[in-house]
This record gives structure tokens, C-alpha cells and sequence, in this order.
């Protein structure tokens, strides 16, 4: 197979354009290729007046791939092997069924390779199936009544299901190419497996997460939601069993030798429980920071110039970082085109924002995190759990200032870089649906937190014009990027008691959608492997 990288087409290219275009390079007719495959596209928005199109694509030569990969430089054309992904060995030997606590991305995939091989695992999921859980998140921004077990945090398909459903990520791990043909092959757009800016949409990934379930089902294995993991046994050093606690039918004991915790970042009782069972952890670095919204046609008028409102380009995004030669940074996260602000408590007098888009990303305003990293030197004191304290402090805080009914607190970008409190509002409309209030980020984000995102606004602000516009609207805190905890595993994947993996984005292993389906299969894989006779 040869891999062509750098295939510039003019934005109306049809597919046989780029095939053709191709075959031009290469100096070959296109009737020669055996096959021929897109596996990425990009925009190049460089030139405003010359928006191109960018490909990579796949085609089989007979004989010709290495002769022809070497006229390029190694960055234009390589061969490769096709990745095809196989299920790995099974040398457990144990009867027992494992059990899988959170049903995310990381639960999720996990569950599904070790219902594949036969082993009907168990998984628990706190919240509720996706489709009850949509009417409690909407529920709850409608009367602001929060359910502390299914809400945007907790409940089939993880945190994720409430957001853009982006599936960009930073791991090279050749496993994330199974994970979005699985996705696929479960109702995902095809055109994730070659987009350079892949999502679903929140409005698509339920659909996604329940053919997976059904899949898990079919093959054996079993979702109990509305039951959370309360407690581990353990007896020299080995794992014997767990307990949860069902809402209807209240508390339950099952023996199993295998726990796999893919109990996503916000599941802060979890972790104490199992802090307090004598799991070995570590504090780890996290970030915070605030919502950003500015109306879409800022964004794509700066990123698409004169092609602005072209409907090919769909809503534009940005990844924007900024890097002072002195002191902290800040970095934008989880850019949501034609989105919402919305609140994602999940701990009753706390406020958290996030946010999330449909799949046609057509609303009215774009947003986007712009996070501070924290350090645990940071932290209040050395205790592995002191990150949960930090972000609780300024989740409460922002309860307090958003007048105590999970209204969000907000600041114009004005007001902010003029270290003024906001009273009114602007021109850009919030669209948090349990409401904003006017106030001041300083009074929940530490001074130098504040400062930086500062700093970057007006940095941001040189590369994407518009950025710092003054009636730009903040909503606050985003608290909930990562976890501020990591439960330590070993080269096995194991923790300092046998038969528990930690696993995804909540055991400090992973930081989105795809790196967290990435660590489920991993762990799985570690299942497999473990042959130990208890």
C-alpha cells in the first residue's frame, strides 16, 4: 500500500479529482491503481482567497509502490501495511465473570472485547440508559432539580454523550483506527474514519452508545444501570468481590477476581472509597479555566475569510495555544462550532460548565474551554484525593456567585480584561439553559489562573481576529477537563491489589473519547493476558 500525504484539490473536487490528481503526481494513469482510498482531508485555510482542500489517501500499485514512494521525500509517500486489529489471545483462566464499573468510552469498549471472547462480563453504570438520561439532564436545566447519579456526567456513554462528540486525539496508538471503525460500524458518520476534525454530534452519539450496548447484550454480557460500585473486597491482596447499590432494589454482593474501573473523572465518592480501601494513588496535574462564546460568524468570517458562508466548510473551529518564555500558559479545549454552554453538575450546590454541538454544529455561537494547567504543587496539601478539594472550592464558589440555583456565573471579555466586574451583558447571547449572571472570574479562578487566561485571550486574539471581542461572554468554571487523581497500575495493568485494572479517563489514563475507548481495549487486552490460577 502506498500512502500519498499533501493531495491539494480546489474545495469543489469531486472524488475523482483527487484520484486523477493522484494519478498526476505519481505520473501513472488511474486506471493502473488497484485500489484507491481516502484516509484523510483537511482544510488549508491559509490563503483566505484560496481555501484548498487537503488529502491523504491509499492506492496498490502492482509491483510499483516502492519504486514510486521513492521519488518523495519520506513526509509525501511511504508504503505501509493496511492496520487490521485481532483479538489477542485469551490465557485467563478464571470462571468468574469480570465486572466493569462505568459504561463511558473506556466502559464501553472494554465491555465489548470481553464480551467478544466469551467472558459475559458484568458492567455497572451509576446513571441511567442514554434515553431516560436525556429527559434527567433536561430536567434538570429546566427546573434545576440536579440528579446526583444520572445528570451530564454520570449515565450511559460517559461525559462524552453531552459534548461535541470530537474524536480528535493526541496518542498515536494504532488502536484508535479500530476504535473509530467500530464506531462506524455502531451508526458514527463514515466520514470520521478520514476527517481531519472527526465528531458525532451529541444529538447522534446516543444512537451509538445503545447499538453497543445491544452488541454487548447479544454476546452476553449485561448492563445493570442505576447501580454504583460501593464497595471492593479484598483478602491478601487479591480482589474476591464487589458490592453496588442498586436505586430500586438497594445493595448487592458479586464474586468476581476481575474489576476493571473505567469510572470516568467525576466519580470523586468512587476513588475516596477505594483511597480509603488502601489503593495506591498519586496527585496529578489537571486544568481550569472558563467558557468562552462568540457568535459563529466571528469564527468563521476570521478562519474562512471571503468563503465565510460557503455551506462545503460547514462551521469553522480553531486549536489555539499560547506559550510565554515566562510562567504559565493557556490553551483552548473541546471547541464546540454552533454549540452550547451548558452545566454539568454532578454534586448538589456546585457549579460546572462544559460544552457540547450537534452533529450540523448550526447554533449560533461557537465555544470553546481556555484552560490553565494546575500543578499538584498547587493543591491545598499532599493528599493524593487534595485535587477534588481544589475543584470543589471553585464549583461551590460559582454556586454561591450564580445566586445558588445552578445559574453559571459569566463576564464579558471586556469587562474581564479590564478587571472589572461584569453587571450587563452585550450584543453575544449566552446559551447556558440553566442561565447566566453578570460577576467577576477572579472571585472563582486563583489570581494567576485568572491572569493567564488573560494573557491568552489577547495572545489568541493575534491569531484569530475577533477572539478578544469585548461583548465575547465567559461562563464558569470548566473544572472538569481531566482528573486531578491517578490510581496507580502496574506494567500488567494492575493495582497494588490483584484482578483491579484502572482504566480511561477518571483513573488519570486517558483525556477524551477516543484515548479512553483506546485504554478499555488495552485493559481488556490485559484481561486476556492475566493467567494467574486464584
Amino acid at each position: 500500500m502506498l500512502r500519498i500525504n499533501e493531495i491539494k484539490v480546489p474545495l469543489a473536487a469531486s472524488a475523482e479529482d483527487i484520484k486523477q490528481q493522484t494519478a498526476k503526481l505519481l505520473g501513472v494513469r488511474s486506471e493502473d491503481f488497484l485500489s484507491f482510498s481516502i484516509v484523510r482531508e483537511s482544510l488549508d485555510c491559509r490563503r483566505k482567497d484560496r481555501i484548498q482542500m487537503v488529502y491523504s489517501v491509499d492506492v496498490r500499485l502492482d509491483g510499483l509502490e516502492e519504486t514510486l514512494a521513492a521519488r518523495f521525500p519520506e513526509n509525501r509517500a511511504s508504503v505501509h501495511e493496511a492496520y487490521e486489529y485481532k483479538l489477542p489471545e485469551v490465557r485467563r483462566v478464571s470462571a468468574f465473570r469480570p465486572v466493569v464499573a462505568g459504561f463511558g468510552p473506556a466502559g464501553m469498549f472494554c465491555g465489548l472485547w470481553l464480551a467478544r471472547q466469551g467472558m459475559r462480563p458484568l458492567i455497572l453504570e451509576r446513571g441511567h440508559d442514554v434515553d431516560t438520561r436525556q429527559k434527567d439532564v433536561t430536567s434538570f436545566w429546566q427546573t434545576r432539580k440536579l440528579n446526583t447519579e444520572s445528570n451530564v456526567q454520570f449515565g450511559e456513554g460517559g461525559a462524552g454523550t453531552f459534548s461535541d462528540g470530537k474524536l480528535t486525539t493526541g496518542i498515536k496508538d494504532p488502536r484508535t483506527r479500530q476504535v473509530l471503525r467500530e464506531l462506524v460500524a455502531f451508526g458514527a458518520p463514515e466520514e470520521i474514519l478520514w476527517s481531519s476534525r472527526p465528531h458525532i454530534g451529541t444529538d447522534r452519539l446516543g444512537d451509538v452508545v445503545k447499538q453497543i450496548r445491544k452488541e454487548i447484550e447479544r454476546l452476553g454480557g449485561e448492563i445493570r444501570f442505576g447501580c454504583r460500585l460501593s464497595d471492593v473486597y479484598i483478602a491478601n491482596d487479591f480482589l474476591q468481590g464487589v458490592s453496588y447499590i442498586d436505586e430500586k432494589e438497594g445493595a448487592h454482593d458479586f464474586e468476581t477476581d476481575c474489576l476493571v474501573l473505567c469510572i470516568g473523572h467525576s466519580a470523586r465518592d468512587t476513588v475516596e472509597m477505594l483511597y480509603r480501601k488502601g489503593f495506591k494513588m498519586q496527585q496529578k496535574a489537571f486544568s481550569v479555566g472558563t467558557r468562552i462564546e462568540h457568535p459563529q460568524e466571528l469564527i468563521n468570517r476570521a478562519q474562512y475569510g471571503s468563503f465565510w458562508n460557503d455551506p462545503r466548510l460547514g462551521a469553522a473551529d480553531y486549536k489555539l495555544a499560547n506559550h510565554p518564555p515566562h510562567g504559565r500558559g493557556g490553551y483552548t479545549f473541546c471547541m464546540c462550532p454552533g454549540g452550547t454552554v451548558v452545566c454539568a453538575s454532578s454534586e448538589e450546590g456546585m457549579v460546572v460548565t462544559n460544552g457540547m454541538s450537534n452533529y450540523k454544529r448550526d447554533g449560533e455561537n461557537a465555544n470553546s474551554a481556555i484552560l490553565v494547567g494546575i500543578e499538584p504543587e498547587f493543591f491545598p496539601d499532599e493528599n493524593p484525593l487534595s485535587g477534588f478539594a481544589f475543584q470543589r472550592q471553585l464549583e461551590k464558589t460559582a454556586f454561591a456567585l450564580g445566586g445558588g440555583d445552578y445559574t453559571a456565573p459569566c463576564q464579558t471579555v471586556g469587562d474581564f480584561l479590564n478587571g472589572k466586574r461584569s453587571t450587563r451583558l452585550g450584543a453575544v447571547r449566552p446559551t447556558c439553559p440553566t442561565g447566566v449572571t453578570p460577576s467577576d472570574i477572579r472571585l472563582v479562578l486563583p489570581q494567576k489562573t485568572a491572569d493567564t487566561i488573560a494573557d491568552a485571550i489577547t495572545a489568541f486574539d493575534r491569531k484569530l481576529k475577533g477572539f478578544a471581542l469585548p461583548e465575547a461572554v465567559l461562563t464558569f468554571p470548566e473544572s472538569r477537563s481531566s482528573s486531578p487523581v491517578r490510581i496507580l497500575r502496574d506494567e500488567a495493568f494492575q493495582t497494588n491489589f490483584r484482578g483491579v485494572y484502572p482504566c480511561g479517563e477518571g483513573a488519570g489514563y486517558a483525556g477524551g473519547i477516543v484515548s479512553a475507548a483506546v485504554d478499555g481495549i488495552k485493559c481488556a487486552e490485559a484481561v486476556f493476558a492475566d493467567d494467574t490460577e486464584y
